[in-house]
């Protein structure tokens, strides 16, 4: 203390945030003890009335709360923060700020609201200079979103560029997660191209190999530099995927659990991934019959009858197949698809419109009768 009271404030607020950073660089996975020290640092700000630093440490706990997954202390922390900064207009704040909370509604599944937070972080930084660091990390976000969408090539050209500055910074923590995206990425598209054949007529048809093939990115340049378990894995789910085998994809996720399931994006598409496998291997298994034991079936998924009798009723419901259940027999009955009735649809919509109009005559006449009253 009688060390900060002899120097100036923003002398002052470099070297605290010097240390916390090299604190929390020094112990990255210790949270508790960064949330700890930041709340220290707050309190003694709020008695020293330096707003100033206390903005950016309230930042930096925003941002350690979230990684804790405590999304609801990190947004009520955000929203404070982010109405004092907008009356400073502290830009370089308001970029980081917007950019904590697009992450923390991204935790949450909001996604509009994700993303209109990560355009109001644009928007900031677009009118200042944004450090590479920092802009790595808000094109990392915007692929993270565009890939939530489905829009995979978008996405994979965002965490390319997030890739290369932070490969260029020589910043290998950070660039590894943006190149699993990116094998994501690749793995995703070449699937659902795959799916999306099948699901327009030929059912359980086997997807190209290339289309899921990512052995250019792992014997690349790149593959090489950041080789490790966290490629290995990466590689072994594109192998499964395309394969289009079950089997050999819960094999991988259970031999890879850090790596594959300690990412929130990774863990919510892998677990998206699967459920299209497990569909699209059903449905090949049950294209060729009329009635087939549900036992049969969960033999040759070599899956749990109750996990294949759930998601055989889920499918039925979603409309993936007609069919029904005999759950006395054990026999999934599954009827043909037939052409939908276009004389039938065209018929409801001119009765659905003649209703309208008979609607608006009597509201009309019923107007016409009180005026005449």
């Amino acid at each position: 203390a009688p060390f900060f009271a002899n120097i100036t404030k923003a002398k002052c607020a470099k070297v605290v945030r010097a240390v916390l950073d090299a604190v929390c660089a020094l112990a990255p996975d210790k949270l508790d003890m960064q949330a700890q020290i930041c709340h220290n640092i707050i309190a003694w700000c709020q008695a020293e009335k330096r707003s100033f630093l206390r903005q950016r440490v309230e930042a930096k706990l925003a941002s350690v709360l979230f990684q804790q997954d405590k999304y609801a202390e990190a947004l009520a922390l955000v929203d404070n923060l982010l109405l004092e900064l907008k009356k400073l207009d502290d830009k370089q704040l308001l970029v980081e700020t917007h950019l904590v909370e697009s992450k923390i509604h991204h935790g949450l599944r909001g996604m509009a609201k994700s993303k209109a937070a990560l355009t109001a972080s644009r928007t900031n930084a677009n009118a200042i200079y944004v450090a590479p660091a920092l802009q790595s990390q808000i094109d990392l976000m915007s692929g993270v979103l565009h890939c939530e969408e489905g829009d995979y090539d978008t996405a994979h050209s965002y965490f390319l560029e997030a890739f290369e500055q932070l490969d260029q910074l020589d910043d290998r923590d950070k660039a590894m997660p943006c190149l699993k995206y990116m094998m994501l990425c690749r793995i995703l598209d070449g699937l659902s191209k795959a799916l999306g054949i099948s699901a327009s007529g030929t059912m359980g048809i086997r997807s190209d190999r290339a289309e899921v093939d990512i052995s250019g990115m792992v014997s690349g340049k790149r593959g090489v530099k950041y080789a490790g378990r966290d490629m290995e894995a990466m590689s072994a789910i594109a192998a499964a995927a395309s394969e289009r085998s079950l089997k050999d994809y819960e094999a991988v996720l259970a031999k890879y659990p850090n790596e594959l399931q300690d990412d929130l994006l990774i863990r919510h598409h892998l677990k998206t991934l699967q459920e299209q496998l497990l569909e699209s291997n059903l449905i090949r298994i049950i294209e060729p019959y009329s009635c087939v034991e549900i036992d049969h079936v969960a033999n040759l998924i070599e899956m749990p009858l109750p996990v294949v009798e759930k998601k055989l009723s889920q499918m039925i419901l979603d409309g993936k197949f007609h069919g029904i259940l005999d759950q006395g027999k054990g026999q999934l009955i599954v009827y043909e698809e037939t052409d939908t009735d276009k004389a039938m649809e065209k018929g409801l919509k001119v009765i659905e419109n003649m209703d309208k109009v008979v609607t608006s005559l009597f509201s009309r006449s019923q107007a016409l009768r009180s005026m005449m009253i």
